[in-house]
């Protein structure tokens, strides 16, 4: 018990209660024990909450990351033995849902816990409404230090939005510096051309490399380590690894760990897609020539590979840190993606699509009240590790569009949702049951329907089965529902 001092309730109240109640008509000895018994224990609980130790809570993202390269869950082929311990030792949703898959506005709804919709950052350069609450501030409110590193693609700085301080910040704003360069294929980059560290004075540090660079995980892994080693509880750490984003550049020891010919083409591989699904001439799409060949795209999945495995590495060491810390025991650890990416699958390269592939995101939780070895099949956004990450804290609860994923992980719920939605500008929406995925393409007037328990890959396209007829009707006026009760801002209904 912590000093009488510190106690919320003081002592001096202890005694007019005591006062009050005699004064009310105690009569004798055992009533004033009673009283005087139910009091200290209020006293003690008192004492006890000023003491409740909030956990750590590091929180670590990657970028462009496929759901399915983790090989604790199922990819053969991979080497991820960090993420794999990870898996082991907490809770994995196999089933969430990234809902925007370009990186702004799905990092924007992590940030708010709010869709796209809601915080006004449906695409890029747009800025989140500042009307919202941030991920860092009920950390901030509860006396958290709050830290963050590694990619920012939101608008302003992290400071902006309640960061309170930045280790290894890597932006963009150092095109003076840039000189061109090449990928693992000697293409012309094409992306994160002008991006820079930073230090905590926001000043650009050309030294440690300008654009992507193939040890760029090794960098964000330091900074991220540099915090954990100096921060006293409770901290919330968010860190943000470019990897395996284009473009792709091996790492240093990294050239042989996976040969192209042995790596097996994605099992929905295709030479092109059948139809414009909205970005058919976007940057993503022009990293590799159309029709899509199977010896270029397991040249990219083995230097994707490479990339995600070097990033695994560097994982593994900031886990390593918070084991050797003396904070070990109360600490969170938080993995997930913004979203995942094609990489030949539907003859897609980029990540500006609906299919499982993309939209789906891995998430997974390890720590103190996180159940370990658990695999969870129920509904989930990215956007509710916000809400999730306040509940497993012990924060006041939050207003917002996700919800905590408590629940679920403790067995209270199988699911929060009863269906997904996902969304990509004006030209893509799709709606996701437990069976039964509908993808609309209103530019160009198309509807995809895949049948999820039977077709996992999504390969055989129902929609002109008559017998779906109703099924597509249906689903179409949920999803209509609930981007009309978005736009309103309204609850949506599940």
């Amino acid at each position: 018990m912590g000093n009488i001092d510190d106690v919320k309730y003081p002592l001096n109240d202890v005694t007019l209660f005591i006062t009050d109640a005699i004064q009310a008509g105690a009569q004798n000895m055992r009533q004033l024990l009673a009283v005087l018994a139910i009091t200290i224990a209020g006293v003690c609980l008192a004492v006890d909450r000023c003491e409740t130790k909030y956990p750590n809570v590091v929180l670590v993202i990657s970028d462009d990351q496929r759901p399915d390269t983790i090989a604790a869950l199922g990819n053969r082929s991979i080497k991820t033995p960090h993420l794999d311990q990870l898996v082991q030792r907490g809770s994995v949703f196999l089933n969430a849902t990234c809902a925007n898959p370009i990186c702004t506005p799905s990092r924007g709804e992590l940030l708010t816990g709010c869709t796209g919709i809601r915080n006004q950052v449906f695409d890029f350069g747009r800025t989140l409404d500042p009307a919202l609450k941030t991920l860092p501030e009920p950390f901030n409110d509860a006396g958290y230090t709050t830290w963050y590193c590694g990619k920012w693609h939101n608008d302003g700085r992290p400071g902006k939005h309640g960061y309170r301080s930045t280790r290894g910040l890597y932006t963009g704003g150092g095109g003076k510096w840039w000189k061109p360069q090449t990928d693992y294929r000697g293409h012309p980059i094409t992306g994160y051309k002008g991006w820079i560290f930073r230090d905590q004075n926001d000043q650009p540090l050309p030294k440690l490399g300008v654009g992507l660079t193939p040890n760029i995980s090794a960098t964000i892994a330091d900074a991220a380590i540099d915090v954990i080693e100096s921060s006293t509880s409770p901290y919330l750490l968010h860190v943000n690894f470019t990897a395996p984003h284009d473009p792709l550049l091996i790492p240093r020891g990294f050239e042989n760990l996976y040969d192209p010919a042995s790596i097996p083409l994605p099992e929905n591989f295709q030479a092109d897609h059948p139809f414009d699904h909205g970005n058919r001439g976007g940057r993503d799409e022009n990293l590799l020539p159309t029709p899509r060949t199977q010896q270029l795209v397991k040249a990219d999945l083995a230097a994707y590979y490479a990339v995600i495995s070097h990033m695994d590495s560097q994982i593994g060491r900031i886990i390593a840190a918070i084991d050797k810390s003396d904070q070990a025991q109360s600490t969170l650890i938080v993995f997930c993606s913004d979203h995942g990416l094609a990489m030949g699958s539907h003859g897609l390269r980029g990540k500006q699509n609906m299919y499982d592939h993309t939209i789906r995101v891995p998430i997974i939780l390890a720590g103190p009240g996180i159940p370990k070895g658990k695999k969870l099949k129920g509904h989930a956004y990215l956007r509710d590790l916000f809400p999730t990450l306040v509940d497993l804290a012990g924060l006041p609860p939050i207003q917002c569009d996700g919800r905590s994923q408590v629940p679920v992980l403790h067995g209270q719920a199988s699911s929060m949702y009863d269906f997904t939605v996902g969304y990509f500008r004006n030209s893509q929406r799709m709606i996701r049951t437990d069976q039964w995925k509908l993808i609309e393409y209103p530019l160009v007037k198309k509807t995809q329907l895949f049948d999820l328990k039977n077709d996992p890959l999504e390969q055989h396209d129902l929609s002109i089965a008559p017998e779906h007829n109703e099924l597509k009707r249906r689903l179409s006026a949920q999803l209509s529902q609930w981007l009309k009760l978005q736009k309103t801002h309204q609850t949506s209904p599940q």
